[in-house]
C-alpha cells in the first residue's frame, strides 16, 4: 500500500504542473494574438487550477471558460478574448 501512496504523492503534484503549464500556455497564446480562443483538453484537475488560473487570465486580459464534463471526470478549459 505504500507503493501505491508514494506514486500518488509524485504524480499529482507532476499533473498538476504539467496541467497549469498548458493554461499558462494557452493564456499566453491568446493574450499574444496568436489565436483568438485556445481549449485545453482532459484537464484533470480543472477544479483545483481554477481559481489560479482564472487570475491569471484576468491579468493577461483574456477569458477563462470551464467546460465541465457530463461525466464529471474533470473538465476543459476554454481561453478566449474579452469581446470590448
Amino acid at each position: 500500500m505504500d507503493d501505491v501512496e508514494d506514486q500518488v504523492a509524485q504524480v499529482v503534484p507532476a499533473t498538476l504542473e504539467h496541467e497549469m503549464r498548458l493554461i499558462r500556455e494557452a493564456i499566453a497564446m491568446v493574450a499574444s494574438g496568436g489565436a483568438p480562443r485556445v481549449v485545453v483538453a482532459g484537464i484533470n484537475f480543472g477544479e483545483t487550477l481554477l481559481d489560479p488560473a482564472r487570475r491569471l487570465a484576468l491579468e493577461a486580459g483574456v477569458r477563462l471558460v470551464p467546460l465541465w464534463r457530463a461525466d464529471e471526470a474533470g473538465a476543459d478549459i476554454a481561453i478566449e478574448r474579452i469581446r470590448a
